[in-house]
């Protein structure tokens, strides 16, 4: 058993509370680069680019920081509702491909009803996942070199295809989180590895049986990974007092106004995540070492592993025993935050070694002098140069 640990990029914003301006730190790219820099050098394997209205953009965030680091893997969201599998394709290729092999996607179907209507999506919760199946099918074909048409119940596409391949052999390894029954029907069918977010142990396990028998199903198989944070002291006392401390400035009227936004979502994750507390202050302790004090105001990811160094060790130790191999974890604020969880934690886990090899980039087909000389093309389009 080995753990491989992600880190966050906060890309809406740090600071030291919860719901509040005091001590905040905006999404400034220096900051930004000090988080994934460090992240690097503290032996992280990755980190999540979360996606969204309220963060920057993900791809040009993870394009700027691939040069300041050097082993550290990005894992980038690819939305299929928003745009094009061969669109995305490329766009995922070539980071690939410039930085190194260093890229994982983050398939994200669902989110909240308000922005996705926004960003033009209007298919219900059903639709979008079969529309995310569409995705993939044609998704993975283009990064095995295939040419792609298809005609589909919501997707096109004609004589698609990568000229310049991914540097990963059948391109970026696919990551997607959703605790429905079509979430986990597309994992089955397209995903490498399915995420979830913290909920206590045993739920965790019987959600990974299900995926796992939806795979085999399939004839896959499928590895796993948990998003949670995480508030470790040195002393058990010390961590629940930052636990408290975090959401000592959020009022009542804010949390039922985020709780009432998060119940009209339409994600089956997030009503999860809410019926852990309810949106009480006083049912935050949900399991050993585990609490959803984040919840109340924080939409996805609601749960922390909250305790001394050896205690949250070990509950680390039994989410891996169910099966979780990478845990992306955060916490407030994220420069601190990753120093202490990687001087405090990693000497009490297995940590999986890291991959140091850097990928070459195999060439590609096109070009100016490719295509002009090759009889595969009948007409030349060429926009501004």
């Amino acid at each position: 058993m080995t753990i491989i640990p992600f880190w966050f990029i906060p890309s809406h914003g740090d600071g030291r509370w919860l719901g509040s301006d005091e001590g905040s730190r905006p999404t400034d790219f220096g900051y930004l680069s000090q988080v994934a820099v460090a992240a690097d050098h503290l032996g992280f394997h990755g980190v999540l680019l979360p996606t969204g209205r309220t963060c920057e953009d993900s791809w040009v965030l993870a394009s700027a920081l691939a040069p300041l680091t050097h082993i550290l893997k990005f894992l980038v969201a690819v939305r299929p509702g928003v745009t094009s599998p061969l669109f995305a394709a490329r766009q995922a290729a070539t980071l690939d491909r410039v930085s190194g092999g260093r890229l994982l996607i983050n398939v994200v179907a669902g989110g909240d009803a308000r922005e996705m209507r926004a960003d033009g999506v209007t298919l219900d919760h059903a639709e979008r996942y079969a529309q995310t199946d569409e995705f993939l099918s044609i998704w993975r074909r283009l990064m095995a070199g295939e040419r792609v048409d298809h005609q589909g119940d919501h997707l096109f596409a004609e004589s698609a295809e990568l000229l310049f391949p991914p540097v990963q052999a059948e391109g970026p390894p696919l990551y997607l989180g959703g605790s429905s029954d079509p979430a986990i029907a597309v994992t089955a069918n397209h995903i490498d590895w399915y995420l979830t977010w913290g909920e206590p142990v045993a739920a965790v396990r019987e959600k990974i049986g299900r995926v796992r028998d939806a795979a085999a199903a399939q004839g896959r198989s499928v590895r796993f990974g948990i998003r949670m944070h995480v508030i470790v002291r040195e002393q058990e006392e010390a961590a629940w007092a930052e636990a408290d401390r975090l959401i000592s400035r959020i009022d009542d009227k804010t949390i039922a106004l985020v709780q009432k936004a998060q119940a009209a979502s339409g994600s089956t994750g997030q009503r999860r995540m809410q019926a852990l507390h309810g949106g009480r202050r006083d049912r935050l302790v949900i399991g050993p070492n585990l609490w959803a004090g984040i919840g109340l105001v924080r939409g996805g990811a609601g749960t922390a592993l909250v305790g001394s160094a050896e205690n949250v060790a070990a509950r680390m130790t039994e989410y891996a025993d169910a099966g979780i191999e990478t845990f992306v974890l955060s916490g407030y604020p994220h420069l601190e935050e990753a120093y202490r969880v990687a001087e405090l934690l990693f000497p009490l886990l297995p940590i999986a070694a890291r991959d140091t090899h850097i990928a070459t980039a195999r060439p590609g087909r096109a070009g100016e002098a490719s295509v002009h000389h090759t009889a595969r093309y009948d007409q030349v389009a060429t926009g501004p140069s």
